[in-house]
């Protein structure tokens, strides 16, 4: 059996994709030619430096932003009653309006799910973040990383086949950014949805992923992979080991490079 035959089916294929903004001081290329596959039930990670188009390619595959060349390819199951992909954004993108529960029965609401029917649903995923006991809150009454967890159970209620998750953790406090990543490990487990997930945080991505993308700096375009072949079920502990140590200073030695690049170019 070949190496390419052990691998999953592909879920996401980009193949020279591109972005070019045109503003009022003129096109700024944002992309440049992504080739990038993404497997069934794979945990991707991609990091790179700020500016370098990460939160751009993922709105891209989210179908919120128009690429301006290439192809993006899914390869969808055949239920299409069911959204392809849902989005987690690093602002709390949930509505002040609406109480846990009805937040999270959004999507289920807008698909014309049953009323009794998506509370079940809504309900099942309240539990799996921890939030039971806030059902009928409003978001005010909530702390930060509750809100994430709204937002969680909401795209995970909508049962998408491709979860994106923008640096969903990167506005929280680290105690709780590190009880959310092993919280959403501990749900990923249980279904190994496919997740394409960005991140400035090489420790975050040696955590949850099986594989990391490094960008380089803009025009952004694959740098170079990283295999992550940590045992799963993983836990905190695992940034205690050398391998993991290693690992990192790795991807730092290569990250760093684009981030000096990156600085440089913004200061000329």
């Amino acid at each position: 059996m070949t190496a390419s035959e052990c691998l999953p089916p592909a879920k996401i294929e980009l193949q020279g994709v591109s972005k070019i903004y045109e503003t009022a001081q003129g096109t700024i290329e944002a992309l440049a030619g992504i080739d990038l596959t993404v497997y069934e039930r794979e945990f991707l990670c991609i990091i790179g430096p700020s500016g370098c188009g990460k939160s751009t390619l993922l709105r891209i595959v989210a179908d919120l932003c128009p690429r301006t060349s290439g192809e993006l390819i899914f390869n969808s199951s055949a239920q299409q009653t069911k959204p392809l992909t849902a989005m987690v954004f690093q602002e709390y993108a949930i509505f002040p309006w609406r109480t846990v529960l009805d937040n999270v029965c959004f999507g289920l609401e807008m698909r014309g799910v049953p009323k009794k029917e998506r509370h079940e649903i809504a309900e099942h995923y309240i539990r799996k973040v921890g939030l039971t006991k806030f059902t009928r809150r409003f978001p005010h009454e909530l702390s930060g990383g509750m809100k994430q967890r709204v937002a969680l159970a909401r795209a995970l209620a909508n049962d998408p086949q491709i979860l994106l998750m923008d640096e969903p953790f990167g506005a929280l406090d680290a105690q709780t950014r590190t009880l959310l990543q092993q919280e959403l490990l501990r749900i990923w487990e249980e279904d190994r949805k496919t997740i394409l997930y960005v991140t400035h945080s090489i420790d975050e991505a040696l955590l949850l992923g099986d594989r990391i993308v490094l960008m380089t700096a803009r025009p952004g375009t694959v740098k170079t992979e990283y295999q992550v072949d940590f045992p799963r079920p993983r836990e905190i502990k695992i940034k205690a080991t050398e391998k993991f140590g290693v690992l990192y200073y790795e991807i730092w030695q290569a990250l760093k490079e684009e981030v000096q690049r990156s600085m440089v170019e913004e200061v000329l």
